[in-house]
């Protein structure tokens, strides 16, 4: 008993040498606590972005949100008007669709985490050009290489072939597993896609059902 006090009260001590004013007695907490902090930061930087023109028009940046703990990241295409009035991520119809997808498959969306590969909205809500991407990607990057999820849902085209580095269309992606640096990714259709189009809706589940399959799996 002496042993376990003097092993605690040497870890608060070295805790407060180093500054810190958080106490993580369990490593994973800790880790959660670390990755926390390192999105927090992340998301400071990129507040004010202007690495591409977007940042002309936009209201917002959407940043992404959700658990640092999360196992599951969905990865859309860019923010819409109600995202960039909010500066969250599917807050609109699509949005609402989305969470009660996710819900469906029995995750919650507290417990899962939601961004975009654009971080601005295009005017219009048009298709995101070749050159914003390639200046937006490093951002989701640096977020999934802190969150390490262990499964992606790519929402649509873009995003999948972003994600995955392919042209192919979206119909060869769909069914499969696919790796990105260790993550499992599956492709669906994009929840704005189902509003328009409501008999996509019968594939869209069956691929979030291989989503929480192969999430149960691991």
């Amino acid at each position: 008993m002496a042993e376990a006090v003097a092993f605690v009260k040497r870890y608060f001590q070295q805790q407060a040498e180093l500054g810190s004013s958080e106490w993580y007695l369990s490593p994973e907490t800790s880790a959660a606590a670390s990755r926390k902090r390192s999105l927090a930061d992340l998301c400071e930087k990129v507040r004010d972005c202007r690495r591409c023109h977007l940042w002309t028009t936009r209201t917002n940046v959407v940043f992404g949100s959700g658990d640092e703990r999360a196992h599951v990241a969905f990865i859309g295409e860019a923010p819409g008007k109600d995202e960039d009035l909010q500066g969250k991520p599917f807050v609109g119809r699509a949005g609402q669709l989305l969470t009660r997808i996710i819900e469906a498959i029995h995750f919650r969306r507290e417990d899962v985490f939601i961004s975009n590969i654009l971080k601005c909205r295009p005017p219009e809500n048009r298709d995101p050009l070749p050159e914003e991407i390639e200046e937006c990607l490093p951002i989701l990057d640096a977020q999934l290489q802190i969150l390490r999820p262990k499964m992606i849902c790519a929402l649509g085209r873009i995003a999948a072939q972003t994600l995955l580095g392919t042209n192919a269309p979206l119909s060869r992606l769909r069914g499969h597993v696919h790796d990105l640096r260790g993550a499992e990714v599956i492709v669906t259709y994009h929840p704005a896609a189902l509003l328009r189009n409501p008999h996509l809706k019968r594939s869209t589940w069956d691929d979030v059902q291989l989503l929480r399959r192969e999430y149960d799996r691991l």
